[in-house]
């Protein structure tokens, strides 16, 4: 059981003065970027679905 409390308080440790924390503005930067990354996927995704629906009722017109 004193394996776990050490583990944990060497972890809390290790957090609090060890890791380099973003600032608020870079934390507020990176946010923008992965917002505006996932809308631009999922753009790409959507484009590509009506693509693919556009050819695939084509081809089932052709065939029927």
């Amino acid at each position: 059981m004193s394996k776990i409390g050490s583990y944990v308080k060497e972890s809390y440790t290790e957090l609090k003065h060890k890791v380099s924390w973003p600032t608020w503005a870079q934390l507020q930067s990176s946010a923008i970027v992965v917002m505006v990354a996932s809308v631009i996927i999922a753009l790409v995704v959507f484009v590509m679905d009506l693509g693919f629906q556009n050819i695939m009722t084509f081809i089932y017109n052709i065939l029927y």
